[in-house]
């Protein structure tokens, strides 16, 4: 019981942060709503007993690539008007599907149709678990794996660049 309060809690959070993740207009404060909205899905694998999954979470999403993308949105100095939204008059649209959607899985949920995805485990499972992911990633999935680092280190030498770039830019003037 308390761990679906928990999930309820931490989903609800991943839920809200992920809505403000791209609709407020400072990219600064997106970024740290969608790091908010990592740690909330970080927890939630805790919650699922995958501590593996969580730390990967942690640190390749919150630690790596949220640093980068800070890095190049404080380097770059994007102005506010590269920034400003146009909904095209899809907003009360958008609004009334949201709205919809959460109508209908409130109504999942109090008519117990759907539940939380927990259940019992057993230590000795869940040290084979991180084994078998650890296993799995080093060999079945290695090329994806030295691709994904491929394309972060491709992306890190883009943001270096951008800088340079501008600050060439800047001594011109």
């Amino acid at each position: 019981m308390i761990e679906q309060f928990f999930f309820y809690m931490f989903a609800i959070v991943a839920v809200v942060t992920a809505v403000l993740v791209i609709s407020v207009r400072n990219p600064v404060h997106s970024a740290f709503y969608l790091i908010v909205c990592f740690l909330q899905v970080a927890a939630i694998f805790i919650l699922l007993r995958s501590p593996f999954l969580a730390a990967v979470q942690v640190f390749i999403y919150v630690g790596a690539i949220m640093v980068l993308f800070l890095f190049a949105v404080l380097v770059l100095d994007i102005g506010r008007e590269q920034f400003r939204e146009h909904f095209h008059g899809q907003t009360v649209t958008a609004l009334a599907a949201l709205l919809a959607l959460f109508v209908v899985m409130g109504i999942l949920l109090v008519s117990g149709k759907i539940t939380a995805p927990l259940g019992p485990f057993d230590e000795p499972a869940l040290m084979k678990n991180t084994e078998v992911i650890g296993k799995s990633l080093y060999t079945s999935y290695i090329f994806p794996f030295e691709i994904v680092s491929i394309l972060l280190l491709i992306a890190l030498i883009g943001a270096v660049v951008l800088v340079m770039r501008g600050q060439g830019k800047e001594s011109k003037d």
